[in-house]
């Protein structure tokens, strides 16, 4: 069979369909509307958390985090710590933040009092990353050596 290369096959949505109902732009009906067995009623409600302003506090520990990421970067980065590595509570697994992604995270929360979900980092190396903790226990460290002469 030959068709010709100018050939429009016929529209699978004729005029006058329910389609035509619904403004441009809108959502088709929820098929499980009104229905008991609904499978996103296993999802939980958005928390009414989410919009509440950070407090005064929350705030200054944001801004102390930030300053001390800033000098934790600036003594660890140049011996090849790329990031901190932080447990995550919720799925049980450690989660690698390289410098510029945690201060943006930490930003983010400062700006919006909440932070945008981000991808994982791309197979990192686990010995290239130190927590938190190691990062005020060097730095620490440092003040107290320099402190001493």
């Amino acid at each position: 069979m030959v068709v010709p290369h100018d050939a429009v096959p016929p529209n699978p949505f004729p005029p006058g369909g329910p389609w035509e109902d619904r403004p441009a732009g809108a959502l088709p009906p929820d098929p499980f509307a009104g229905d008991p067995d609904d499978p996103a009623r296993a999802l939980t409600e958005p928390d009414d958390d989410e919009n509440v302003p950070i407090t005064g506090d929350e705030r200054d520990e944001l801004l102390s985090d930030l300053a001390d990421l800033a000098v934790y970067q600036a003594l660890l980065a140049p011996r090849g710590v790329r990031g901190i590595v932080v447990d995550c509570g919720e799925c049980e697994e450690p989660h690698y933040h390289d410098w510029a992604l945690l201060a943006a995270s930490l930003e983010q929360l400062l700006n919006d009092g909440r932070m945008r979900p981000h991808e994982p980092a791309f197979d990192p190396d686990p010995h290239s990353y130190v927590s938190w903790e190691y990062c005020r226990g060097y730095a620490d460290g440092v003040t107290a050596s320099e402190s001493a002469y």
